[in-house]
């Protein structure tokens, strides 16, 4: 009995060390990765909010480009014809859209959808428009009729998507 006594007077005080010792050093070695995972967090913010503003002002300036509006000044030219002018929107809006495609990686997919919207309706306003033409009508009376149909919607397309990728914005400074 003595020795049994003997041993955990000696035992006990060791296991309560190595007790206490285990528990301290587990608390600590999970605060340390909690603490490293927010930092590595934060160091992955700082480099990609960049990224992502970057890619929210490719995207705005895409939709700004792809306006109706924005593209007849910049690629209606008085000689063509409504069919080449119909063929060079096109052409451009699907050269903007293929241009800026890899910006979607960052942003929300309901943002994407809407640009996506905004560019069909804008096709579409430009086909649309041409088809209740003649075929031997000017460019720019189909570049006048367009902007005509544009102003008659209550919400232009572009704007649509613009004004949505603004409030998305908003929330990365939340």
């Amino acid at each position: 009995m003595d020795v049994l006594l003997e041993v955990l007077k000696y035992t006990l005080p060791a296991i309560i060390v190595f007790l206490t010792t285990w528990v301290m050093l587990r608390t600590w070695s999970r605060n340390e990765e909690s603490r490293r995972k927010k930092e590595f967090n934060m160091h992955i913010t700082d480099d990609i909010l960049p990224v992502r503003l970057q890619a929210y002002e490719r995207i705005i300036l895409l939709l700004e480009r792809i306006s109706p509006d924005s593209m007849i000044m910049r690629i209606g030219r008085p000689d063509y014809s409504a069919r080449q002018l119909q063929s060079e929107l096109l052409t451009s809006i699907k050269s903007e859209y293929d241009h800026n495609l890899a910006q979607q990686t960052y942003v929300s997919t309901e943002a994407w959808e809407k640009v996506k919207a905004a560019k069909n309706q804008v096709i579409n306003l430009i086909n649309n428009t041409a088809t209740e033409l003649k075929s031997d009508a000017t460019g720019p009376t189909l570049g006048k009729l367009i902007l005509e149909r544009l102003t008659e919607l209550k919400n232009p397309p572009s704007q649509v998507a613009i004004d949505f990728l603004k409030q998305e914005v908003k929330t990365l400074f939340l």
